[in-house]
Protein backbone atom coordinates (compact mmCIF):
# COMPACT_ATOMS: atom_id res chain seq x y z
CA UNK A 1 0.00 0.00 0.00
CA UNK A 2 1.00 3.24 -0.70
CA UNK A 3 1.24 6.08 1.94
CA UNK A 4 4.39 8.51 0.97
CA UNK A 5 5.17 11.09 3.54
CA UNK A 6 7.29 12.49 0.65
CA UNK A 7 6.05 14.35 -2.83
CA UNK A 8 7.46 12.67 -5.75
CA UNK A 9 9.94 14.14 -8.13
CA UNK A 10 7.34 14.72 -10.89
CA UNK A 11 5.40 17.80 -10.97
CA UNK A 12 2.36 16.35 -12.41
CA UNK A 13 1.94 14.43 -9.40
CA UNK A 14 2.50 16.63 -6.48
CA UNK A 15 -1.02 18.63 -6.87
CA UNK A 16 -2.97 15.30 -6.56
CA UNK A 17 -0.71 14.30 -4.11
CA UNK A 18 -2.21 15.07 -0.26
CA UNK A 19 -5.38 13.00 -1.87
CA UNK A 20 -4.03 10.15 -3.29
CA UNK A 21 -2.03 10.14 0.30
CA UNK A 22 -5.13 10.24 2.04
CA UNK A 23 -7.14 7.83 -0.25
CA UNK A 24 -4.62 5.46 0.11
CA UNK A 25 -4.88 5.48 4.10
CA UNK A 26 -8.45 5.67 4.49
CA UNK A 27 -9.18 2.89 1.93
CA UNK A 28 -6.77 0.23 1.37
CA UNK A 29 -5.34 -0.11 4.71
CA UNK A 30 -8.74 -0.82 5.92
CA UNK A 31 -9.74 -3.24 3.20
CA UNK A 32 -6.18 -5.28 4.17
CA UNK A 33 -7.13 -5.62 7.62
CA UNK A 34 -11.60 -6.22 7.17
CA UNK A 35 -10.97 -8.79 4.14
CA UNK A 36 -8.48 -10.69 5.85
CA UNK A 37 -11.80 -12.12 7.90
CA UNK A 38 -14.10 -14.74 6.83
CA UNK A 39 -17.69 -13.40 6.45
CA UNK A 40 -17.01 -11.58 10.00
CA UNK A 41 -15.22 -14.09 11.47
CA UNK A 42 -11.11 -14.41 12.73
CA UNK A 43 -9.79 -16.82 9.50
CA UNK A 44 -8.30 -19.08 12.67
CA UNK A 45 -11.61 -19.23 15.09
CA UNK A 46 -13.92 -20.21 11.45
CA UNK A 47 -11.45 -23.22 11.06
CA UNK A 48 -11.83 -24.10 14.46
CA UNK A 49 -8.05 -23.98 16.02
CA UNK A 50 -9.00 -22.07 18.96
CA UNK A 51 -8.90 -18.63 20.15
CA UNK A 52 -5.96 -17.86 17.65
CA UNK A 53 -3.47 -18.86 19.88
CA UNK A 54 -0.53 -21.68 19.39
CA UNK A 55 -2.53 -24.50 20.70
CA UNK A 56 -4.12 -24.85 17.55
CA UNK A 57 -1.61 -24.65 15.08
CA UNK A 58 0.62 -27.48 17.36
CA UNK A 59 -2.35 -29.75 17.34
CA UNK A 60 -2.72 -29.38 13.33
CA UNK A 61 1.03 -29.65 13.37
CA UNK A 62 0.65 -32.97 14.87
CA UNK A 63 -1.62 -34.10 12.18
CA UNK A 64 0.05 -32.79 9.21
CA UNK A 65 3.76 -34.55 8.39
CA UNK A 66 5.41 -32.33 6.23
CA UNK A 67 7.55 -34.72 4.07
CA UNK A 68 4.61 -34.34 1.43
CA UNK A 69 5.13 -30.93 1.19
CA UNK A 70 8.76 -30.12 1.66
CA UNK A 71 10.35 -29.62 -2.67
CA UNK A 72 14.17 -31.12 -2.22
CA UNK A 73 16.68 -28.14 -2.49
CA UNK A 74 18.58 -28.56 -5.89
CA UNK A 75 21.94 -30.13 -5.09
CA UNK A 76 24.93 -28.17 -4.11
CA UNK A 77 27.88 -29.51 -6.80
CA UNK A 78 31.13 -27.80 -4.54
CA UNK A 79 31.58 -23.99 -3.46
CA UNK A 80 29.62 -20.79 -4.21
CA UNK A 81 30.77 -20.46 -7.64
CA UNK A 82 32.19 -16.49 -6.47
CA UNK A 83 32.83 -15.41 -9.84
CA UNK A 84 28.85 -15.93 -11.21
CA UNK A 85 27.68 -14.41 -7.90
CA UNK A 86 29.72 -11.49 -8.71
CA UNK A 87 28.63 -10.54 -12.52
CA UNK A 88 24.94 -11.22 -11.06
CA UNK A 89 25.44 -8.44 -8.65
CA UNK A 90 26.57 -6.12 -10.76
CA UNK A 91 24.20 -6.97 -13.62
CA UNK A 92 21.16 -5.91 -10.99
CA UNK A 93 23.23 -2.45 -10.13
CA UNK A 94 22.19 -1.75 -13.84
CA UNK A 95 25.19 0.92 -13.87
CA UNK A 96 24.07 2.53 -10.66
CA UNK A 97 26.56 5.27 -10.42
CA UNK A 98 25.90 6.00 -6.50
CA UNK A 99 27.96 3.62 -5.05
CA UNK A 100 25.71 1.95 -3.32
CA UNK A 101 24.93 -1.20 -5.21
CA UNK A 102 26.19 -3.77 -5.39
CA UNK A 103 26.38 -3.98 -2.05
CA UNK A 104 29.38 -4.85 -0.13
CA UNK A 105 28.36 -7.99 1.79
CA UNK A 106 30.13 -11.89 3.06
CA UNK A 107 29.02 -14.18 0.23
CA UNK A 108 26.25 -16.91 0.92
CA UNK A 109 27.11 -20.27 1.63
CA UNK A 110 26.23 -22.61 -1.33
CA UNK A 111 22.84 -23.32 -2.06
CA UNK A 112 21.94 -19.60 -2.00
CA UNK A 113 18.59 -18.68 -3.87
CA UNK A 114 19.81 -15.22 -4.48
CA UNK A 115 21.14 -13.67 -7.30
CA UNK A 116 20.95 -16.87 -9.23
CA UNK A 117 17.22 -16.80 -9.69
CA UNK A 118 14.71 -14.02 -9.32
CA UNK A 119 11.96 -14.64 -7.40
CA UNK A 120 8.42 -13.85 -9.15
CA UNK A 121 5.72 -14.50 -6.19
CA UNK A 122 1.74 -14.27 -6.22
CA UNK A 123 1.05 -12.91 -2.60
CA UNK A 124 -2.41 -13.31 -0.68
CA UNK A 125 -4.56 -15.67 1.84
CA UNK A 126 -6.86 -18.41 1.42
CA UNK A 127 -9.56 -16.59 3.21
CA UNK A 128 -9.99 -13.49 0.67
CA UNK A 129 -10.30 -12.86 -2.48
CA UNK A 130 -9.27 -9.08 -1.93
CA UNK A 131 -5.83 -9.42 -0.29
CA UNK A 132 -3.85 -10.94 -3.44
CA UNK A 133 -3.85 -13.10 -6.83
CA UNK A 134 -2.98 -15.95 -4.34
CA UNK A 135 -6.01 -15.99 -2.70
CA UNK A 136 -8.62 -14.79 -5.63
CA UNK A 137 -8.38 -17.68 -8.26
CA UNK A 138 -8.97 -21.22 -7.66
CA UNK A 139 -5.32 -22.77 -7.92
CA UNK A 140 -5.15 -24.65 -10.96
CA UNK A 141 -6.01 -21.01 -12.75
CA UNK A 142 -3.67 -19.29 -10.34
CA UNK A 143 -0.45 -21.46 -10.96
CA UNK A 144 -1.25 -20.66 -14.51
CA UNK A 145 -1.10 -17.51 -14.37
CA UNK A 146 1.82 -17.13 -12.11
CA UNK A 147 3.32 -18.92 -14.35
CA UNK A 148 2.53 -16.68 -17.28
CA UNK A 149 3.82 -14.13 -15.44
CA UNK A 150 7.20 -16.31 -14.78
CA UNK A 151 7.95 -16.27 -18.85
CA UNK A 152 7.13 -12.65 -19.10
CA UNK A 153 9.98 -11.75 -16.90
CA UNK A 154 12.13 -14.55 -17.83
CA UNK A 155 11.88 -13.37 -21.53
CA UNK A 156 12.48 -9.58 -19.97
CA UNK A 157 15.75 -10.76 -18.37
CA UNK A 158 16.83 -13.94 -19.74
CA UNK A 159 20.46 -13.39 -17.87
CA UNK A 160 18.56 -14.88 -14.45
CA UNK A 161 16.67 -17.45 -14.29
CA UNK A 162 13.37 -17.40 -12.66
CA UNK A 163 12.02 -19.29 -9.85
CA UNK A 164 7.85 -18.92 -8.95
CA UNK A 165 6.80 -18.17 -5.59
CA UNK A 166 3.76 -18.33 -3.39
CA UNK A 167 3.60 -15.79 -0.58
CA UNK A 168 1.16 -16.56 2.05
CA UNK A 169 0.11 -14.30 4.39
CA UNK A 170 0.29 -16.42 7.54
CA UNK A 171 -0.23 -14.05 10.46
CA UNK A 172 -3.25 -11.29 9.38
CA UNK A 173 -4.07 -7.89 11.17
CA UNK A 174 -7.15 -7.91 12.48
CA UNK A 175 -9.64 -4.74 13.04
CA UNK A 176 -10.77 -6.42 16.02
CA UNK A 177 -8.47 -7.30 19.37
CA UNK A 178 -9.34 -10.91 19.39
CA UNK A 179 -9.54 -12.98 22.50
CA UNK A 180 -5.56 -12.14 23.62
CA UNK A 181 -5.88 -8.55 22.28
CA UNK A 182 -3.11 -9.05 19.80
CA UNK A 183 -5.37 -7.76 16.84
CA UNK A 184 -3.92 -10.05 14.66
CA UNK A 185 -4.96 -13.90 13.74
CA UNK A 186 -3.08 -17.03 12.84
CA UNK A 187 -3.87 -19.39 10.45
CA UNK A 188 -4.19 -22.75 11.25
CA UNK A 189 -1.77 -25.42 9.22
CA UNK A 190 -3.77 -27.16 7.24
CA UNK A 191 -4.07 -23.94 5.21
CA UNK A 192 -0.21 -23.60 5.14
CA UNK A 193 -0.12 -27.08 4.02
CA UNK A 194 -2.52 -26.36 1.34
CA UNK A 195 -0.29 -24.00 -0.43
CA UNK A 196 2.65 -26.40 0.46
CA UNK A 197 0.80 -28.97 -2.36
CA UNK A 198 0.09 -25.67 -4.13
CA UNK A 199 3.49 -24.91 -4.67
CA UNK A 200 4.69 -28.48 -5.00
CA UNK A 201 2.76 -28.35 -8.69
CA UNK A 202 5.13 -25.79 -10.16
CA UNK A 203 8.48 -26.28 -7.91
CA UNK A 204 8.10 -23.23 -6.21
CA UNK A 205 9.36 -21.44 -3.09
CA UNK A 206 7.02 -20.37 -0.26
CA UNK A 207 7.63 -17.28 1.45
CA UNK A 208 5.20 -17.24 4.82
CA UNK A 209 4.25 -13.78 5.81
CA UNK A 210 3.54 -12.14 9.33
CA UNK A 211 1.87 -8.96 10.26
CA UNK A 212 1.57 -9.41 14.12
CA UNK A 213 -0.62 -6.49 14.96
CA UNK A 214 -0.23 -5.99 19.05
CA UNK A 215 2.02 -9.04 18.96
CA UNK A 216 5.94 -9.22 18.03
CA UNK A 217 8.12 -11.02 16.07
CA UNK A 218 9.78 -12.71 18.44
CA UNK A 219 6.58 -14.57 20.02
CA UNK A 220 4.83 -14.85 15.76
CA UNK A 221 8.29 -16.24 13.86
CA UNK A 222 9.24 -19.41 16.04
CA UNK A 223 5.30 -20.67 15.74
CA UNK A 224 6.46 -21.24 12.23
CA UNK A 225 9.24 -23.13 12.65
CA UNK A 226 7.80 -26.66 11.54
CA UNK A 227 7.71 -25.06 7.87
CA UNK A 228 10.63 -22.42 8.21
CA UNK A 229 12.78 -25.74 9.02
CA UNK A 230 11.90 -27.00 5.58
CA UNK A 231 14.28 -25.81 2.85
CA UNK A 232 11.98 -24.17 0.45
CA UNK A 233 10.09 -21.96 2.92
CA UNK A 234 10.96 -18.07 3.51
CA UNK A 235 9.94 -15.77 5.62
CA UNK A 236 8.15 -12.27 4.89
CA UNK A 237 7.38 -9.44 7.39
CA UNK A 238 5.05 -6.97 7.32
CA UNK A 239 6.10 -3.90 9.34
CA UNK A 240 2.62 -1.56 7.83
CA UNK A 241 1.04 -3.85 10.50
CA UNK A 242 2.94 -3.71 13.58
CA UNK A 243 1.22 -1.43 16.03
CA UNK A 244 2.71 -1.56 19.61
CA UNK A 245 4.64 1.76 19.18
CA UNK A 246 1.72 3.14 18.22
CA UNK A 247 -0.62 2.05 20.34
CA UNK A 248 -2.81 2.42 17.15
CA UNK A 249 -5.78 -0.27 15.74
CA UNK A 250 -3.86 -2.04 12.46
CA UNK A 251 -5.41 -0.26 9.58
CA UNK A 252 -5.36 3.49 11.39
CA UNK A 253 -2.13 4.19 10.46
CA UNK A 254 1.33 2.81 8.94
CA UNK A 255 3.31 0.46 11.68
CA UNK A 256 6.85 0.07 12.39
CA UNK A 257 9.75 -2.01 12.91
CA UNK A 258 13.66 -1.56 13.60
CA UNK A 259 16.43 -3.12 12.21
CA UNK A 260 16.73 -4.87 15.13
CA UNK A 261 13.64 -7.21 14.77
CA UNK A 262 15.01 -7.53 11.57
CA UNK A 263 18.52 -8.66 12.80
CA UNK A 264 16.60 -11.08 15.36
CA UNK A 265 14.77 -12.84 12.16
CA UNK A 266 18.00 -13.26 10.45
CA UNK A 267 19.85 -14.81 13.77
CA UNK A 268 16.62 -16.93 14.07
CA UNK A 269 16.74 -18.16 10.78
CA UNK A 270 20.41 -18.90 10.86
CA UNK A 271 20.16 -20.70 13.78
CA UNK A 272 17.90 -22.80 11.67
CA UNK A 273 20.10 -23.06 8.67
CA UNK A 274 22.72 -24.35 10.66
CA UNK A 275 20.88 -26.94 13.07
CA UNK A 276 19.10 -28.41 10.38
CA UNK A 277 21.63 -28.39 7.61
CA UNK A 278 19.33 -26.30 4.84
CA UNK A 279 20.28 -24.02 2.19
CA UNK A 280 20.57 -19.76 3.01
CA UNK A 281 17.01 -18.63 3.67
CA UNK A 282 15.72 -15.29 2.82
CA UNK A 283 14.30 -13.02 5.03
CA UNK A 284 11.81 -10.27 3.00
CA UNK A 285 10.89 -6.80 4.75
CA UNK A 286 7.93 -4.73 3.37
CA UNK A 287 8.23 -0.96 2.93
CA UNK A 288 7.40 1.83 1.98
CA UNK A 289 7.57 5.08 4.43
CA UNK A 290 10.86 5.29 5.90
CA UNK A 291 9.76 4.93 9.30
CA UNK A 292 7.95 1.63 8.38
CA UNK A 293 11.39 -0.06 9.13
CA UNK A 294 13.81 2.79 11.33
CA UNK A 295 17.40 2.03 11.28
CA UNK A 296 17.52 -0.06 7.97
CA UNK A 297 20.90 0.52 7.37
CA UNK A 298 21.44 -1.66 10.48
CA UNK A 299 20.40 -4.73 9.06
CA UNK A 300 23.06 -7.18 8.76
CA UNK A 301 22.32 -10.54 6.91
CA UNK A 302 24.49 -13.33 7.04
CA UNK A 303 26.04 -15.82 4.67
CA UNK A 304 23.19 -18.27 5.93
CA UNK A 305 20.33 -15.54 5.74
CA UNK A 306 19.86 -12.77 2.85
CA UNK A 307 17.81 -10.28 3.35
CA UNK A 308 15.53 -8.14 0.38
CA UNK A 309 13.56 -4.89 0.75
CA UNK A 310 10.79 -4.77 -1.02
CA UNK A 311 9.05 -1.41 -2.07
CA UNK A 312 5.23 -1.99 -1.30
CA UNK A 313 3.27 0.96 -2.57
CA UNK A 314 0.95 1.25 -4.86
CA UNK A 315 -0.06 4.27 -7.67
CA UNK A 316 1.13 5.84 -10.57
CA UNK A 317 3.97 4.62 -12.17
CA UNK A 318 6.10 7.52 -10.97
CA UNK A 319 5.01 7.86 -7.71
CA UNK A 320 6.49 3.94 -7.07
CA UNK A 321 9.40 4.83 -8.88
CA UNK A 322 9.95 7.49 -6.49
CA UNK A 323 8.83 5.10 -3.71
CA UNK A 324 11.55 2.81 -4.81
CA UNK A 325 14.08 5.11 -5.22
CA UNK A 326 13.20 7.06 -1.16
CA UNK A 327 12.49 4.08 0.36
CA UNK A 328 14.27 1.30 -0.73
CA UNK A 329 17.60 1.93 -3.07
CA UNK A 330 18.73 4.83 -0.98
CA UNK A 331 18.92 1.79 2.06
CA UNK A 332 21.10 -0.79 0.70
CA UNK A 333 21.12 -3.87 2.33
CA UNK A 334 21.68 -6.60 0.10
CA UNK A 335 18.72 -6.85 -2.22
CA UNK A 336 15.50 -5.76 -3.62
CA UNK A 337 12.01 -6.63 -4.38
CA UNK A 338 9.11 -4.75 -5.89
CA UNK A 339 5.09 -5.06 -5.68
CA UNK A 340 2.52 -4.83 -8.18
CA UNK A 341 -0.61 -4.67 -8.04
CA UNK A 342 -3.44 -5.55 -10.52
CA UNK A 343 -5.92 -3.40 -8.95
CA UNK A 344 -4.44 -0.50 -6.79
CA UNK A 345 -1.83 0.24 -9.61
CA UNK A 346 -4.12 0.89 -12.57
CA UNK A 347 -7.42 2.41 -10.63
CA UNK A 348 -7.67 6.25 -10.24
CA UNK A 349 -8.53 6.95 -6.44
CA UNK A 350 -11.69 9.29 -6.09
CA UNK A 351 -11.13 12.86 -5.45
CA UNK A 352 -7.42 12.81 -6.82
CA UNK A 353 -7.05 14.90 -9.96
CA UNK A 354 -4.63 12.06 -11.49
CA UNK A 355 -4.81 10.23 -14.80
CA UNK A 356 -5.62 6.73 -15.21
CA UNK A 357 -2.21 4.76 -14.79
CA UNK A 358 -1.44 1.20 -16.13
CA UNK A 359 0.97 -1.24 -13.91
CA UNK A 360 4.25 -1.30 -14.71
CA UNK A 361 6.08 -3.58 -17.06
CA UNK A 362 9.01 -5.89 -16.62
CA UNK A 363 10.51 -3.61 -18.59
CA UNK A 364 10.21 -0.71 -16.51
CA UNK A 365 10.71 -2.49 -13.60
CA UNK A 366 13.81 -3.99 -14.96
CA UNK A 367 14.85 -0.30 -15.60
CA UNK A 368 14.83 0.75 -12.17
CA UNK A 369 18.47 1.22 -10.40
CA UNK A 370 19.15 -1.70 -9.02
CA UNK A 371 17.08 -3.67 -10.61
CA UNK A 372 14.68 -5.59 -8.10
CA UNK A 373 15.50 -9.40 -7.31
CA UNK A 374 12.36 -10.04 -6.27
CA UNK A 375 8.72 -9.79 -7.77
CA UNK A 376 5.53 -9.81 -5.91
CA UNK A 377 1.94 -9.59 -7.68
CA UNK A 378 -0.63 -8.41 -5.22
Amino acid sequence: MEHNDRFPSHSGIRSSYKALKAACIAGVCGLVVVSACNNGRSPSLSQGSGSGDSTGQKTAAAKSPANDTTIAPPPVAGPLDTALYNRLVVHLANGDSSGRWPVKTAYPHAGAILPFNRIVAYYGNLYSKNMGALGEYPPTEMLQKLMSECKKWQAADPTIPVKPCLHYIAVTAQGAPGKDGKYRARMPFKQIDSIMHMAARVNAIVFLDVQIGFSNVQTEVPLLEKYLSMPNVHLGIDPEFAMSKSGKKPGTVIGTLDASDANWCIEYLTKLVKANNLPPKILMFHRFTKNMLTDARQIHPTPDCQFILDMDGWGPVSLKEDSYKGYVANFPVEFTGFKLFYKNDTRKPRGVNMKETQMMTPAQVLALKPAPIYIQYQ
